[in-house]
C-alpha cells in the first residue's frame, strides 16, 4: 500500500463474524505457496507460479508490507487481500494523475463458495474507509472471472471500463466510501 499514508500500518488485526484480517506469519508460508502454485487460483491471473522455484525465492516468513493482509479462518491462512497503489503504467484510472487504492484478493480454492473473500474484502474496504476517508478503490478483474465479477457486484464496484490487458478482457470498477452501503 505504498503512499496511501496516513494509515499506521500495520493495523490491529481486523475481525469480522468468521474472519481475522492480519499481517503475514511464518505459519502462513506452506499456505502462501499453495496459494501462489495453484492451478486454480492462477486461472485468471497468468497462471501459476512454478512451486519449486517459488518455494526457493519464499523467505521463512512471508513477506510483510502495507496493504497486504492475510486472510485467517480459525487459526489457518485462507488467502489475502490487498490494498495497494494502481500503477500509473497500467490502463484503467479514474484519477488524471493515476495512483488509486486497489482491491486484490486471493483465496484457496477450498475457501471458494462460502462467502469468505466477500467478508474479508468488505472488512478491508471498511478499514480503508476509515483510514482514508472520501477516497475511493478501484478493482480490476477478467471479465470471463464470473466469481470475481459477482464479487465485485456485491462490494459495491460499478463499471468504469473494459480493456486489453494480459491477453484477456478486463473488468475496470469503482468503489466510493460515500456511495457504497
Amino acid at each position: 500500500m505504498t503512499d496511501l499514508e496516513p494509515a499506521a500500518w500495520p493495523p490491529a488485526p481486523i475481525r469480522t463474524e468468521r474472519l481475522v484480517l492480519r499481517e503475514p506469519e511464518v505459519r502462513d508460508r506452506a499456505a502462501v505457496i499453495e496459494l501462489f502454485t495453484s492451478v486454480e487460483v492462477g486461472t485468471y491471473i497468468g497462471g501459476p507460479r512454478p512451486r519449486e522455484e517459488f518455494e526457493r525465492s519464499m523467505p521463512e516468513t512471508p513477506r510483510r508490507r502495507p496493504g497486504l493482509f492475510v486472510v485467517d479462518l480459525d487459526g489457518g491462512m485462507i488467502g489475502i487481500v490487498t490494498l495497494e497503489r494502481r500503477d500509473a503504467e497500467r490502463p484503467g484510472h479514474v484519477r488524471a494523475e493515476a495512483g488509486e487504492a486497489e482491491l486484490g484478493y486471493m483465496f484457496l480454492p477450498e475457501a471458494w463458495g462460502c462467502g469468505f473473500a466477500a467478508e474479508a474484502c468488505a472488512a478491508a474496504l471498511d478499514w480503508f474507509a476509515g483510514t482514508h476517508p472520501g477516497e475511493g478503490v478501484v478493482l480490476c478483474t477478467q471479465t470471463a472471472n464470473d466469481r470475481s465479477m459477482r464479487l465485485a457486484a456485491k462490494l459495491g464496484f460499478t463499471e468504469v471500463e473494459r480493456f486489453e490487458e494480459y491477453g484477456a478482457e478486463q473488468w475496470f470498477g469503482a468503489w466510493s466510501p460515500v456511495t457504497s452501503s
